[in-house]
């Protein structure tokens, strides 16, 4: 196992809930396979546009290429969600959640 393979799933062990096993299997095999970059580049990314702490994370096959989407709540209270390309690290889309309300 190599030490970013390594480091990877330490930090899903530590991260918030990962949706279910299924994400966590294939994030392993796109990491190992050099499709996605490390979660803790990811979460770095996520949170340089958009601080808070991260709730649920879930990785999609979207046209192609492998999408983070994420939920995390701000300093503020608010919740947003995020779109970001694994491969890359990109910031695809932020968007707030408006309360029901």
């Amino acid at each position: 196992m190599t030490r970013h393979a390594l480091f990877f799933i330490l930090a899903l062990a530590a991260a918030p809930a990962f949706a279910d096993r299924d994400d966590h299997d294939r994030a392993r095999h796109a990491l190992e396979a050099g499709e996605i970059l490390p979660l803790s580049e990811i979460l770095a990314a996520a949170t340089a546009v958009r601080p808070g702490r991260v709730i649920e994370i879930d990785l999609e096959r979207d046209d192609g290429r492998w999408v983070y989407e994420l939920e995390l709540v701000s300093p503020q209270g608010r919740l947003y969600e995020m779109e970001i390309d694994a491969a890359s690290g990109t910031v695809l889309e932020v968007e707030h959640e408006e309360d029901d309300d």
